[in-house]
């Protein structure tokens, strides 16, 4: 049986922070992210906080950060079978 993807729980307050430290506003970051505003939204005020990869890989580009810097989780990535 084939694993689901992994997600990210990440860190709401530590992406806003990155995003307004990197001067960009909510919408500029999301449509470079290529998601949607209010997920965005919904991630910041921590409403949301589980990612899937490829979002978070493109939001993290957005904010200048590197692959192997974790500052925008919570916690490691885990699976959907781990998540309660």
């Amino acid at each position: 049986m084939e694993q689901p993807p992994p997600t990210y729980e990440v860190n709401g307050a530590e992406i806003r922070k990155t995003r307004m430290q990197a001067g960009l506003g909510t919408d500029e970051a999301a449509e470079a992210a290529g998601i949607s505003r209010p997920y965005l939204n919904h991630l910041e005020t921590g409403y949301r906080t589980r990612m899937r990869p490829g979002p978070y890989a493109r939001l993290r580009r957005t904010l200048g950060i590197e692959a192997d810097d974790t500052r925008l989780l919570q916690r490691e990535p885990t699976t959907k079978d781990e998540v309660t």
